[in-house]
């Protein structure tokens, strides 16, 4: 029997970043002889990967980089596979001294695109793709199949716990994202419920539950808050069901990718050169973005504030558009 070739790959954080790394799991497990995949994650994202068939030992990272060191040292990785090119991933490196793969990160080119707003990024790249041309000198090839995201059963919402409203069909709208000029205004959110009448789930964490109840009450019946009242998987799985979604750039915009939902992806201080929904600009996804907005992009990640006071790439969304898109997506989804 021939001995397993062991890779170790790591992605620290966060939900989106990891999602983004399941082609690379996936693609070296079926392709390459006798992989033995382990994964390593920050402790709080072990549920993004957790259910993962393709990862074989999923390592988490609890603030002590040396117990995963001594820990690594015994298991004498064939190969190291870096997609977060950290300086934390790059001790884990060092420390470790094993061959490693990795991928260009274009800190550079970001930069000068989010600062000077001159595009030198790869021209129709994606992120996935450049994750896999990491593993591209070993025979790995891009199967071209969406990000993976696995719940367990017993994470499934059932349709019967829902709203009678909603339990034949709705849509589900990601409130949320990590920073502020990610999200739209909540003004924005609730202009565009109304136009959409259809019923709505909103999708979030805790951190969300503030916003979704004050569209809640704004809307009535038309929306069922689950922002904060569920788990990243229970979310995931109402994601799952949900007709059409519309999502800021956030990491369940980047899951629905694994469902192939029909999704207007919102998008405000960051890019979605790149960076949106993998299968990158297919049928299933329209991006909603203010055009000709000389400030934009204005970071890789999202800012606490609009850097020029006006936040006009979310104000200046088209409710319109985003509502007509949105209900042409679920009409068609309903009819299948």
């Amino acid at each position: 029997m021939n001995k397993p070739v062991k890779f170790l790959i790591i992605r620290f954080s966060s939900i989106g970043d990891i999602v983004l790394t399941t082609p690379v799991i996936r693609c070296l497990k079926l392709q390459y002889p006798n992989a033995e995949i382990h994964f390593v994650v920050k402790k709080k994202f072990k549920t993004v990967v957790e259910h993962n068939p393709y990862i074989d030992r999923l390592h988490l990272l609890d603030g002590n980089l040396d117990e995963l060191v001594t820990t690594f040292k015994n298991e004498h990785f064939d190969y190291i596979i870096d997609l977060h090119k950290t300086l934390r991933s790059y001790l884990l490196r060092f420390k470790l001294w094993r061959p490693t793969l990795s991928f260009r990160k274009l800190s550079v080119e970001k930069f000068i695109m989010n600062h000077f707003h001159i595009d030198l990024l790869p021209k129709n790249i994606h992120i996935v793709e450049r994750n896999l041309k990491s593993v591209e000198s070993l025979g790995v090839k891009n199967d071209h199949l969406p990000v993976d995201y696995f719940i367990a059963d017993s994470e499934v919402i059932p349709a019967s716990e829902l709203p009678a409203t909603h339990q034949s069909g709705y849509v589900a709208f990601v409130i949320g994202g990590q920073h502020f000029t990610k999200r739209m205004p909540v003004e924005k959110i609730i202009s565009i419920c109304k136009l959409l009448n259809l019923p709505v789930i909103l999708l979030g964490g805790p951190e969300d539950a503030p916003v979704a109840e004050i569209i809640e009450q704004a809307q009535g019946a038309q929306i069922f808050n689950a922002c904060g009242k569920y788990s990243l998987n229970q979310s995931v799985s109402l994601l799952k069901n949900a007709k059409s979604v519309i999502a800021h750039d956030t990491g369940l915009m980047h899951i629905s990718g694994a469902f192939n939902k029909p999704i207007v992806s919102v998008w405000g201080g960051t890019s979605a050169t790149h960076f949106g929904v993998w299968p990158y600009l297919n049928e299933h996804q329209v991006m909603a973005q203010v055009p000709n907005l000389s400030c934009h992009p204005c970071s890789n990640f999202g800012l606490s504030k609009c850097p020029k006071g006006h936040f006009k790439c979310m104000k200046d969304q088209n409710e319109n558009f985003i509502a007509e898109t949105t209900i042409n997506m679920f009409n068609k989804a309903m009819v299948i």
